[in-house]
């Protein structure tokens, strides 16, 4: 802006000023975003004295990428539809996707039951009652075999949604793809192995913070070597912004983790170039429209500038932050449920217009239940509307440019920006785990926001406004009751059947290597499991070496 438009603006901006408070009515707010962040009553040139298009957002396509990462957007290619599913068993999950892909779904993203998650069997006494409940159950190459029954892996993305058995799942997958004469060299998709947010947030952690680390980096060079089309780690802010985060700590965390396993693995040997394009991320989308896009858009703009500039990437696709999006789970409310339809809707073109490149959205029964097919559908049918019907493909960035979205961006990136100061002065990510800074900051934002609602302060509708008659009339999924049965069988006589002499020698081989920081333990797990080994003897094996870990609590 030259200084005579500057000086105009400003000259415009006072007078408006003065005119409200001489004669403009306003209510007495608070006006601020789902984060707590104030917002003003206007914004104009005035709010972005600094603004160099070219440094800070440029075209499509373009260094930094604040526009994304694409030069013809969704013109050029539509985000991928990536509906997360997996519940009761590995059958009835296995029909799940069938539906998905006949009704326009388009990659598979797989949730996993708690004993998978915290890598115990089925069998195992510390698995009863949790057959199912949240994500399919998976304990052996017998149970991936069926989940993946007539999907071709050569033709699909698959994301899988585990993290400490992560390397497990993947092991397990490349053999099944094997079986169907897939080389894992084709398989595309994403593992999220994301274990440092697990730490701050979700806490299905096993082994202690550096061992597990230490697991991520060599499935992010094993992948590197082997398996060039697929992600070996999704850095996820959506479960840090679930636990209560505002969408700068979000943001901030999220990348803070990203930039964490960059210098493991650069530590380890390995060059920038040869891994970085294929970290991706995984962020939340929730209700505050605007602060959303903005969020998406400084995200970029800080990962290409880190990326270059401080681990010196030399290849532009080493720059490119891409990322899923899945709409707020946490926003949903029990109460009057088909409300959810319209949050999710919102979130998802918030998503879109942030320039995500997956989405997934919420159903609109998941505070009561797993989603039944109806509700899944919808969810489904939410996107393609916006694809088809909304007019949100046809230009690129529709937002950029906005004053209002500028400044957004500006203010997100320079909150994140002063994170990592903070956690750099505690000695980076893993020790501010070990401190409990995370967990301190994420209880402060979640406390902040209940009792906005709580008061009234910030309205959630159904639940402290506009009641009505309360729960309204959903279905809700039912699960096969003999799924656990049908499971429970196989996995004796999988355990029965197996080879135990190979089977042993195998985690023999594999505990070895784990007790060795210069082996990479991925061609281990592969063999372990081609021998039979379960999930549940994979944990117990590093169970053994690295011990479990015990959190510090926030005080």
């Amino acid at each position: 802006m030259q200084p005579d438009e500057r000086e105009r603006a400003e000259q415009l901006r006072r007078e408006y000023d003065d005119a409200v408070a001489s004669n403009g009515r306003e209510a007495p707010g608070p006006f601020t975003t789902v984060s707590g962040r104030p917002i003003d009553r206007l914004y104009d040139p005035t709010d972005l004295p600094d603004h160099d298009y070219e440094r800070d957002i440029n075209t499509p396509g373009s260094y930094p990428y604040t526009r994304g990462v694409h030069r013809t957007g969704y013109r050029g290619k539509p985000w991928t539809i990536r509906m997360f599913s997996g519940f009761g068993s590995v059958e009835e999950t296995n029909r799940r996707y069938r539906e998905l892909l006949a009704a326009g779904n388009n990659g598979l993203s797989i949730a996993f039951d708690m004993p998978t998650l915290m890598g115990y069997d089925h069998d195992d006494p510390w698995s009863q009652g949790e057959f199912g409940s949240g994500g399919v159950a998976v304990d052996s190459l017998a149970d991936m075999r069926l989940l993946f029954d007539g999907l071709p892996l050569d033709k699909l993305t698959t994301s899988m949604t585990i993290n400490g058995p992560a390397p497990i799942l993947l092991a397990m997958l490349v053999a099944v793809a094997e079986e169907q004469g897939v080389p894992r060299a084709q398989l595309s998709g994403t593992l999220q192995n994301d274990i440092l947010k697990e730490f701050i947030a979700q806490n299905e952690f096993i082994y202690p913070p550096q061992h597990s680390m230490r697991l991520v980096v060599d499935s992010i060079a094993y992948c590197a070597a082997e398996m060039p089309q697929w992600n070996p780690v999704s850095v996820s802010g959506y479960h840090i912004r679930e636990a209560g985060a505002t969408a700068a700590q979000e943001l901030a965390f999220t990348l803070a983790n990203g930039m964490e396993y960059v210098r493991q693995s650069i530590a380890r040997g390995l060059d920038v170039d040869t891994f970085a394009s294929r970290i991706s991320f995984f962020f939340n989308c929730h209700n505050d429209f605007f602060e959303e896009i903005a969020k998406f858009r400084a995200a970029r703009r800080i990962w290409a500038r880190a990326m270059r500039e401080q681990f010196g990437a030399k290849q532009e696709r080493s720059w490119l932050m891409r990322f899923h999006a899945q709409t707020s789970g946490v926003s949903l409310t029990a109460q009057q449920p088909e409300v959810n339809l319209v949050r999710v809707a919102l979130q998802a073109m918030a998503a879109v217009l942030g320039g995500t490149q997956s989405l997934h959205t919420d159903s609109m029964d998941e505070a009561l239940a797993l989603p039944s097919e109806k509700a899944a559908t919808l969810a489904l049918r939410t996107q393609q509307v916006i694809l088809h019907e909304s007019g949100a493909i046809n230009t690129v960035d529709p937002l950029g440019g906005s004053w209002f979205i500028e400044k957004l961006t500006n203010d997100i990136e320079a909150d994140a920006l002063a994170y990592f100061e903070r956690i750099q002065k505690l000695g980076g990510v893993i020790p501010a785990i070990e401190s409990g800074f995370f967990h301190g900051e994420i209880l402060e934002a979640s406390q902040r926001y209940q009792r906005e609602v709580e008061r009234g302060d910030r309205i959630v509708v159904g639940v402290n406004a506009y009641q009505g008659d309360g729960l309204n009339d959903v279905p809700i999924l039912k699960m096969d009751i003999e799924g656990r049965e049908r499971h429970m069988a196989r996995l004796a006589a999988w355990k029965a059947d197996r080879d135990q002499n190979a089977c042993d020698n195998a985690l023999r081989r594999l505990d070895a290597a784990s007790r060795t920081p210069t082996e990479n333990t991925m061609p281990y797990i592969i063999d372990a499991v081609k021998a039979g080994a379960t999930v549940g003897d994979v944990c117990g094996v590093w169970r053994a070496v690295f011990g479990e870990y015990r959190e510090v609590m926030a005080v």
